[in-house]
């Protein structure tokens, strides 16, 4: 018999230690969207809550926007980056198979060579990072670890596509998980319907568009009235198993950050838990779109920023989207980067 292999036995208590977010420098209105879809500002408004978005420049890519996200985030956790033990980036919009976003990172960062994961869940993609995260510190495995969410929409929605081109924005954020002195971070709750992947998707494939370039290129393509139906009718009930699964009601939360898909879907998910009148709920959607994986930390930051939210509070948070695939926790807001 070969020997005993150790492994640490003490779960450790977890928190979001700071947040730091990237917003690109350029707003786009309703009116500039316009002028290439079909479409008016008081449609784009009246069905989604969307008035501005930020599309990111020639220098703001998505390497860019995850090590500035990142330095603030560190900054408002009081930390190095030679302290990070593993950097998680959620994204489905890197513009590149390898290297992977988060080992280029984790290097400009200075941590030293930290592990580096990439992880392309969608709009849940950085909730699912969160919990990948929280379980590597409260198990033992690191001591911290920087989650980044980060996209370039704009580069995916094809400009005249009047089904989709309104929607998305650019941006990203991130958060230091670290070891707490009480639980700051619950635990994750996780899923999947695949059977209706093709609610959101890509087409064609790139192998696809490189046999035949001729042809239109990959885009996103979306059919919005299956996805509102899905969000708007299961994310509630997860809603509550994240709850649930926390000990918790509705009751116990300050602030609810869900998805910033669309106003409409999140005014429904909100009725169907029974929201109190005293719990905040994120609009970042209104000034920034749906920015897919950068949606849940870029709406922590607003809330914490307008003061709808304070460092300490409880918050759920619930993510949504490609996949379809969901994703959410209950974490205690924290520290935003000056």
């Amino acid at each position: 018999m070969g020997a005993a292999i150790t492994n640490p036995t003490e779960l450790r208590h977890t928190s979001i230690l700071g947040l730091g977010v990237y917003r690109p420098e350029r707003v786009v209105t309703n009116e500039e969207i316009c002028q290439q879809i079909d479409s008016t500002d008081e449609w784009i408004q009246s069905r989604s809550g969307i008035k501005t978005r930020r599309f990111a420049g020639p220098h703001e890519s998505v390497l860019a926007m995850s090590i500035s996200a990142g330095r603030k985030a560190l900054e408002a956790a009081g930390l190095t980056g030679e302290q990070i033990g593993t950097v998680i980036i959620a994204t489905s919009t890197y513009p590149v198979q390898t290297p992977a976003c988060s080992a280029l990172v984790a290097e400009e960062l200075g941590t030293g060579g930290a592990g580096a994961i990439d992880v392309a869940a969608g709009c849940a993609g950085f909730c699912y990072a969160l919990g990948l995260a929280n379980d590597l510190v409260r198990s033992g495995s690191e001591e911290y670890v920087l989650v980044v969410g980060v996209e370039r929409m704009s580069d995916s929605t094809e400009p005249t596509d009047r089904s989709v081109r309104f929607i998305f924005g650019d941006g990203a954020g991130a958060v230091v998980v670290g070891r707490g002195e009480e639980a700051g971070i619950g635990p994750v709750v996780w899923g999947s319907d695949g059977a209706q992947g093709r609610a959101i998707r890509q087409e064609p494939d790139w192998v696809d568009f490189a046999t035949n370039p001729t042809q239109k290129r990959p885009w996103i393509i979306m059919e919005g009235t299956s996805v509102f139906r899905w969000a708007a009718f299961e994310m509630g009930k997860v809603a509550q198993r994240i709850l649930d699964k926390t000990g918790m009601t509705v009751n116990d939360i300050d602030a609810f950050v869900p998805h910033q898909a669309n106003a409409r879907i999140t005014e429904v998910i909100a009725r169907s838990m029974h929201l109190p009148e005293t719990v905040a709920v994120s609009n970042d959607i209104a000034e920034t779109g749906n920015t897919s994986a950068a949606s849940i930390p870029l709406a922590m930051e607003e809330m914490l920023r307008t003061g709808k939210a304070k460092p300490g509070d409880t918050a759920l948070l619930l993510a949504f989207g490609a996949g379809l695939a969901y994703a959410g926790q209950v974490v205690t807001m924290p520290v935003l980067a000056g």
